[in-house]
């Protein structure tokens, strides 16, 4: 129960030192980063999703069942395109976290990130990123539609609850066995932090792989997985909402399909 109390720990500590109102640190630029990312990454699998499986029953007469493929292809390539759109919002997030920035030093700090660097710095810790989500939304959507294939044909429970138990399950599944990604793009991210707050300019951040090894070495397989509990309670619920609502939003709209447009007005 060693990760009970170092959460326990770390929730206390925080709440002494900074206040509770600090847990919620950052959580305009979150929902402002959550909210598009969601709406992006949702519609673009869901679409990829159908046309893949469209082929694919074109191409083979008489099946029914969605290969594991068309969700692993379709999830992966959703985050990869989602990440890219919403890259410097997730970097606005970071800093207002990280360096309690208010809107309008996050403006010169974004001002001065594309004079130096470009707009290409925008896009700046976009691989890390992508090394951790892609892996994990593959094996989030694989797992989750297969799950709920399998409770769908065994099971009498509204779909509904099918849906929620499937998103959980494979949340866990995926923040599990995605955690040395998170892991290895938190070193990644602290290093670069210090080599700005320092203005160490020499320092140069480690690749991805760098820092792979070097956790290897000095902590072994545990020290990659280092926050495995936290991070599934944080990812597991989250994952069951957000799939729950996207699927009760489906069928919602399907039942009432004149919703899905709403009517202009023509101007008198």
């Amino acid at each position: 129960m060693v990760w009970m109390y170092s959460c326990k720990d770390a929730f206390i500590k925080i709440g002494k030192t900074e206040g509770l109102t600090s847990l919620w640190s950052g959580l305009s630029p979150t929902l402002v980063l959550a909210i598009p990312a969601t709406i992006v990454y949702f519609v673009v699998y869901e679409q990829l999703r159908l046309k893949l499986k469209d082929v694919h029953n074109k191409n083979i007469l008489g099946e029914k069942e969605q290969p594991f493929w068309i969700p692993l292809a379709s999830g992966a390539s959703a985050r990869v395109i989602s990440a890219s759109v919403v890259s410097p919002l997730e970097l606005i997030r970071t800093k207002m976290q990280s360096q309690r920035l208010n809107y309008f030093e996050i403006g010169q700090a974004l001002k001065s990130l594309i004079e130096t660097s470009g707009y290409k710095g925008l896009w700046r810790g976009i691989f890390p990123t992508l090394f951790r989500d892609v892996p994990f939304s593959a094996i989030y959507w694989t797992s989750y539609e297969s799950i709920k294939s399998f409770c769908n044909g065994h099971s009498k429970v509204p779909s509904l609850q099918i849906s929620f138990f499937a998103g959980f399950v494979s949340g866990s599944i995926a923040a599990m066995v995605t955690t040395p990604f998170d892991v290895v793009k938190t070193h990644q991210q602290i290093e670069f932090g210090e080599s700005k707050l320092y203005g160490n300019k020499s320092q140069r951040v480690r690749t991805t792989s760098e820092v792979f090894r070097q956790i290897y070495r000095q902590y072994g397989i545990r020290g990659l997985f280092t926050g495995t509990v936290p991070r599934v309670v944080k990812v597991a619920p989250s994952c069951a909402i957000m799939i729950s609502s996207f699927e009760y939003g489906k069928v919602f709209f399907n039942r009432h399909p004149t919703l899905r447009v709403l009517p202009v007005k023509a101007p008198r």
